[in-house]
C-alpha cells in the first residue's frame, strides 16, 4: 500500500511544484513557498529522500527542493532565512552518500562559501561600527554593536549545527570555507606579516573578538588546532631551533607546528589586495614560509644571552598581549585562554601549553593552561599579572567596565598563582584600591549619595557572581565595548548619568574589596551588613508625617518657610517649603496651608533632598531660589536588571521658588544645605566600616566569633 506522503513525493509532483516559475516579487508568496518547502523537508526520511532527487547512474545530478530553497538563503526577511536554515539542517541529517556528494561539490557547495562571505561582510560592518568616527553616544553605539554581533552569533550557531551533523564531507567543506575565507584572513594582521597586515582592513580588537567567539561557539578540532598552530607558530619554531642549537636534534624541542597545521594543508587564503588587484589568494604553505623568514630575521642566534620572555613578546599575538591598548591586551588574553580551555586542543606538548594528560584540562586552578610550570603563559605570568595591575592603577583611572573585566582576569591569574603578589604588585593594587575608595567618596557629594547603601546591597551579589563567572560562558563582546569606552565618553551629566556613575563607583569598590579579600584571605566576601544609624544617633527627630510624606497628605508647617511657586497648569500658588532629613532619608516638601488647620499643610510636591544638587539664588533676583530636581527613577533600571543602561533618560526638573525677602531666600537655601548635610553624615556613618583600612581584619574577627 502506497502511503499518501510517498504518493505526493513520487512522480515528480513535489518537484514540479517546487520548480514552477513563480512570481515572488509581490505579496507573501515567498513566505508561503518557503514554509511549504520546510514542511516537506521535515516529513522526508532517508528512504523517501530518493524520490526528490534525480540520479544519473549512481550520481545525483539534481535536487530541486534543495537548490530552489538556497535561492532564498540571503533573503532580507528573517523568517524566510530561518526556514531555509531549518530545511537545510533537516536535509543534512538524512542525506545518503550520493546526496552528500552532490551537496559538497560545485555548484551546490557554493552555498557554503556564500554563507561565509556573508558572515565576513557582517564582520566588516561590525568593525566599521566599532571604529566609527561619527559623533554617536556610547549607548547607541553599544546597541548597534549588540544587534550586529547578535546576527553574527546566529550565523555561528548555524555553522555549529552543520558540524554537529557529524558527516565528514559536510564538516570538511564548512571548516575549509571558514578557515580560508574568514579565520585565516583575520589572523594575518595578528601574525604581523608586513605585506599582509590589514587583510580585509579589520582592526585587531575586532579580529580577536570574532576569532574568540567563533572558537567558543563553533569549535571543532580542525579550527581549534589550526588557529593555535598559526598563533603560536613563532614560539614553537623558536623552541625547535633552540633544541637543535642546544642538543643537535629536536629531542628537547617544545613542539613542532606541523601536526597542528596539518588540517590547513593546501588551503588558499583569500585576502584583499590593492584596489586594482581586488581579492587574491595566498596558499598556507607560502604563508608558513614567510613566518619562518620572519622568525629567522628576529632570531636571537647571535651568541649573546637572551631573555626568553622578551623574545616571546616580539611575536604575533604575544605582542598584542602587552599592548598599550588595554582592550586589545585583554582581547588577546581572552583568545589565548579560549584556546587553552578548549577540549579539542591537541598535539601541544604539556611543556608548551601547560596541559597534563593525567590531570586533564581543569584542576584546582580553573585553567590548567596557566598552572603547569614551563607553559607559555606561566613563563609570562609575572608580566601578565603586572600588566593587569597597572591597568587597575592607571592615572587617571580607566573606565569602570575596563576595571571590572581586568579584575575578572586578575582573579583567574591570582587563583593560578596561589593568590601571591610581590611587594611591587601589592603597591600597585593598594594604589588602585585607594582610587576606588576615593571615587566612591566623591559620590557622597553627588546627587545620589542617599542610594549608595542600597546600591551596595543590591549590587554585591551580582558583582560577586560576575567575578566568579566561568570562562566558557563569558562573552568576548566586552572587548568591543571596552574599545568604545576608550574612544568616547558621553557628554550628558543629568541625574540619570550621575546615577550610572554612582553605580559604577559602587561596583568598582566592590571589585577591589573582593580582590583584596582574595589576596589576603584567599576567598571572596559575602554581602556586608550595613547598619543604619539609630534614632538616638540622629539627634533631632520628626513626626512620622514629616519623615515619610506622600502627595496629598498632611504635614506640620512648624519648620516651613513661606514662599510662592508658579505652575504652568495651576498658576501662582502660596506654599511652604519644608526640608527634613531623618537618617539616610531626606525630603524637600512643598505644602499648601490647610484651609481649616493653621499649623498644618497639604503636600503638593515632594523632591529627594539629596537630588537638589546646589540650591542657587538668582543673581538678578535675590528673592528667587533655583532648585534642580532629580526626576530619574532608578527602580526602572533595577526592574530591567543591574546592567541596564537608559539611552534616553528624562530631563531633570527645575523649580524656582519666590520668597518675600532676600533674607528669607538665603534662610531657605541654608536650611536645605543643613538638612542635606545631616543626611549625608548619616550615609557616611553607615559606610564608614566598609571604607576603613581594617575592614578585612574586622571581617576575620567576626568570622572567628
Amino acid at each position: 500500500m502506497i502511503m499518501p506522503l510517498d504518493y505526493c513525493l513520487s512522480n515528480d509532483y513535489v518537484n514540479n511544484i517546487v520548480a514552477h516559475p513563480y512570481n515572488f516579487n509581490a505579496g507573501d508568496l515567498a513566505l508561503y513557498y518557503v514554509s511549504f518547502l520546510r514542511a516537506v523537508s521535515s516529513k522526508i526520511s532517508r528512504d523517501t529522500l530518493c524520490l526528490l532527487v534525480k540520479v544519473h547512474g549512481d550520481v545525483v545530478v539534481s535536487f530541486p527542493m534543495y537548490t530552489e530553497a538556497l535561492k532564498f538563503a540571503q533573503h532580507e526577511e528573517k523568517m524566510i532565512q530561518t526556514a531555509i536554515r531549518a530545511l537545510t539542517l533537516n536535509i543534512y541529517n538524512i542525506c545518503d552518500d550520493n546526496v552528500y556528494q552532490f551537496i559538497t561539490t560545485p555548484p551546490a557547495s557554493i552555498y557554503f562559501s556564500d554563507l561565509v562571505s556573508s558572515l565576513r561582510k557582517q564582520c566588516l560592518q561590525l568593525d566599521a561600527l566599532v571604529n566609527s568616527s561619527e559623533d554617536k553616544c556610547t549607548h547607541q553605539r553599544n546597541k548597534d554593536i549588540f544587534l550586529k554581533t547578535d546576527k553574527i552569533v546566529d550565523d555561528l550557531f548555524y555553522f555549529k549545527d552543520m558540524l554537529s551533523v557529524g558527516e565528514s564531507r559536510l564538516s570538511r567543506v564548512v571548516t575549509q570555507n571558514l578557515l580560508s575565507l574568514l579565520i585565516l584572513p583575520l589572523l594575518l594582521p595578528l601574525l604581523k606579516l608586513g605585506e599582509n597586515k590589514g587583510s580585509y582592513h579589520i582592526s585587531a580588537v575586532t579580529s580577536l573578538y570574532i576569532v574568540s567567539r567563533l572558537l567558543q561557539v563553533v569549535g571543532g578540532k580542525h579550527l581549534i588546532n589550526g588557529v593555535a598552530g598559526l598563533l603560536l607558530y613563532h614560539y614553537m619554531a623558536l623552541c625547535e631551533r633552540d633544541a637543535i642549537a642546544t642538543n643537535g636534534d629536536t629531542a628537547g624541542s617544545t613542539g613542532d607546528a606541523s601536526p597542528l597545521l596539518h588540517s590547513l594543508n593546501d588551503i588558499n587564503i583569500k585576502v584583499s589586495g590593492h584596489e586594482a588587484e581586488g581579492e587574491k589568494e595566498i596558499n598556507i604553505n607560502y604563508l608558513l614560509q614567510h613566518l619562518n623568514v620572519q622568525t629567522s630575521s628576529n632570531s636571537h642566534f647571535d651568541g649573546s644571552p637572551r631573555d626568553d620572555n622578551v623574545c616571546i613578546e616580539r611575536f604575533g599575538i604575544f605582542a598584542y598581549l602587552f599592548s598599550d591598548n588595554h582592550s586589545i591586551s585583554l582581547a588577546s588574553l581572552f583568545l589565548l585562554l579560549t584556546l587553552a580551555e578548549n577540549k579539542d586542543l591537541e598535539h601541544f606538548p604539556a611543556s608548551l601549553l601547560g596541559m597534563s594528560q593525567s590531570q586533564g584540562l581543569m584542576n584546582n586552578c580553573e585553567s590548567a593552561f596557566l598552572k603547569v610550570d614551563g607553559s607559555i603563559l606561566v613563563r609570562l605570568m609575572p608580566q601578565i599579572l603586572k600588566t593587569l595591575l597597572k591597568v587597575l592603577a592607571c592615572q587617571p583611572p580607566v573606565s569602570p567596565p575596563m576595571q571590572w573585566h581586568t579584575g575578572w582576569f586578575l582573579r583567574k591569574v591570582l587563583q593560578c598563582q596561589g593568590n601571591k603578589l610581590t611587594d611591587d604588585n601589592i603597591h600597585l593594587f593598594n594604589t588602585s584600591y585607594e582610587q576606588s575608595r576615593e571615587c566612591l567618596q566623591k559620590e557622597l557629594d553627588g546627587c545620589w549619595f542617599d542610594h549608595i547603601p542600597d546600591t551596595i546591597g543590591n549590587e554585591w551579589g551580582s558583582c560577586k557572581k560576575a567575578l566568579e563567572l566561568q570562562f566558557h560562558v563569558k562573552d568576548p563582546l566586552f572587548t568591543l565595548e571596552l574599545e568604545i569606552c576608550q574612544q568616547a565618553i558621553d557628554g550628558n551629566f543629568n541625574s540619570c548619568f550621575a546615577w550610572e556613575r554612582m553605580v559604577d563607583a559602587v561596583k568598582v569598590l566592590i571589585l577591589h574589596l573582593q580582590l583584596k579579600a582574595l589576596i589576603f584571605m584567599g576567598c571572596l566576601l559575602e554581602k556586608p551588613s550595613l547598619e543604619s544609624p539609630s534614632d538616638s544617633d540622629l539627634g533631632k527627630t520628626y513626626s512620622r508625617d514629616i519623615s515619610s510624606p506622600s502627595f496629598g497628605s498632611e504635614v506640620s508647617l512648624g519648620s516651613g518657610i513661606p514662599c510662592r511657586i508658579a505652575f504652568s497648569y495651576a498658576g501662582v500658588r502660596d506654599i511652604y517649603l519644608v526640608a527634613v532629613a531623618r537618617g539616610i532619608s531626606g525630603k524637600l516638601i512643598l505644602a499648601e496651608k490647610h484651609p481649616f488647620r493653621s499649623q498644618r499643610g497639604v503636600v503638593i510636591a515632594i523632591a529627594p533632598l539629596a537630588g537638589l544638587s546646589q540650591p542657587r539664588i538668582d543673581e538678578d533676583h535675590p528673592t528667587w531660589l533655583h532648585l534642580r530636581i532629580r526626576e530619574f527613577e532608578p527602580n526602572f533600571v533595577k526592574a530591567k536588571g543591574s546592567q541596564s543602561k537608559v539611552s534616553t533618560p528624562p530631563a531633570d526638573g527645575r523649580w524656582t521658588l519666590g520668597f518675600h525677602s532676600a533674607k528669607a531666600c538665603e534662610t531657605a537655601r541654608l536650611l536645605i544645605l543643613e538638612e542635606t548635610c545631616k543626611q549625608r553624615s548619616s550615609v557616611e556613618s553607615m559606610l564608614a566600616p566598609l571604607l576603613r583600612e581594617d575592614y578585612l581584619v574586622n571581617v576575620l574577627d567576626s568570622q572567628g566569633d
